[in-house]
């Protein structure tokens, strides 16, 4: 299913260069752009240096302020907790963009 765009949803994302590498925790209301910016490297700094490109955990939420506390509350967890939130849903850390950026 292919994520949209609204002024109602706004998504927190976990975005990896590897299996267990380097992670990343964004927030956006347009996951299908946003993951789009990061792999063709539009968007200079972390995640393009750390060629983070493959997105390995993501959610829905209602409102862009609960997404930006949720992904404050994320980054603030020790790494341990990050990996097993992703492996909750992606236990073999599949590229979940290409659910919908191949549509």
């Amino acid at each position: 299913m292919r994520p949209k765009p609204t002024p109602d949803v706004a998504y927190v994302y976990i975005l990896t260069n590897k299996p267990n590498g380097v992670l990343y925790c964004g927030v956006t209301n347009d996951l299908p752009r946003r993951v789009t910016e990061h792999k063709t490297g539009t968007t200079p700094g972390f995640t393009a240096k750390y060629h983070l490109h493959t997105l390995v955990w993501y959610i829905a939420g209602e409102t862009i302020t609960g997404a930006i506390e949720l992904e404050k509350k994320i980054k603030h967890r020790p790494r341990a907790w990050k990996i097993a939130l992703i492996e909750t849903i992606n236990p073999n850390w599949r590229d979940l963009s290409q659910d919908f950026l191949a549509q």
